[in-house]
């Protein structure tokens, strides 16, 4: 198991002033600042697309699970939404409301959620499962259901493909086994984030690297590192490879819409799941 509280922990305070809106807290640590602005918009389509099956009323009370430093907050709360974040690391919290969030925020694991059963109207957790270790998935989507209300709904958008030291995805019918296990049926679902022309490049790089045996170390992004590098140390083969990687994400944003609609859903690197209690 890997050390999460460590881990989160250290993203938490790693991220620092220069990520003011917390991606870095949350998505990719290691990379540029426009990547993760992307990934983020990219969920945030997704999100909206989630919310529409829902149909959730103007009064519902949301909770958002691993909730980080509240970015679905907020969007819940710009909605008009009743919400309440609860996050295992209490470091993510404090950013949380040292960003001037509004709203409650609780120190919980998702696996024995501190909520009365049937509170909530929605449940959210957005790649948020996917970084539970396997044995623990089954019992977290338990508590995520047990605090729902009848007729309430859960959102999860979660990793279908890829895995990591940290990162514990299952395919799209294992997720869905796994949360209509713990009492919810399945709406509808969705792939999301196929990004094919960034995958292909991505893909080709990871097998020089294997051919060249000059793979990256084996250590977790937020653990204690040396200090980030300053620009004149950056190499510039990472300065190439980012370089090519905006063109690439920027090409695979403007076909993702035709992905989405032309593509097998299980090709995606995500998918959006929307379950109803």
């Amino acid at each position: 198991m890997y050390p999460w509280k460590e881990y989160w922990a250290n993203l938490a305070a790693s991220s620092g002033s220069a990520d003011a809106e917390g991606f870095s807290a949350v998505l990719h640590p290691d990379a540029p600042s426009w990547f993760n602005t992307t990934i983020d918009r990219l969920q945030e389509r997704a999100w909206r697309k989630g919310l529409r099956l829902c149909q959730i009323k103007d009064d519902a009370l949301v909770l958002d699970v691993g909730c980080g430093v509240g970015r679905w907050l907020r969007r819940y709360m710009e909605r008009g939404l009743q919400t309440v974040g609860v996050d295992a690391t209490e470091g993510m919290l404090q950013r949380a409301a040292a960003s001037g969030l509004k709203c409650s925020l609780v120190v919980g694991l998702a696996q024995s959620l501190p909520f009365d059963d049937a509170a909530f109207d929605l449940v959210s957790a957005v790649t948020v499962v996917q970084h539970i270790p396997p044995t623990n998935q089954a019992e977290a989507l338990k508590e995520m259901a047990r605090v729902l209300r009848p007729g309430g709904h859960l959102l999860l958008l979660e990793l279908i493909r890829g895995q990591g030291p940290h990162i514990f995805s299952r395919r799209p019918a294992d997720w869905i086994e796994r949360a209509s296990s713990a009492g919810v049926s399945l709406v509808g679902w969705h792939g999301q984030e196929y990004l094919i022309p960034d995958r292909i490049f991505v893909g080709f790089v990871h097998t020089v690297r294997r051919l060249a045996r000059n793979g990256p170390e084996s250590s977790l992004p937020g653990q204690a590192r040396t200090p980030p590098l300053e620009p004149e140390q950056v190499p510039t083969a990472r300065i190439v490879y980012w370089l090519i990687r905006r063109c690439t994400c920027a090409v695979s944003e403007w076909f993702e819409p035709v992905a989405q609609n032309v593509l097998p859903r299980e090709w995606a690197t995500h998918g959006l799941f929307i379950f109803k209690k």
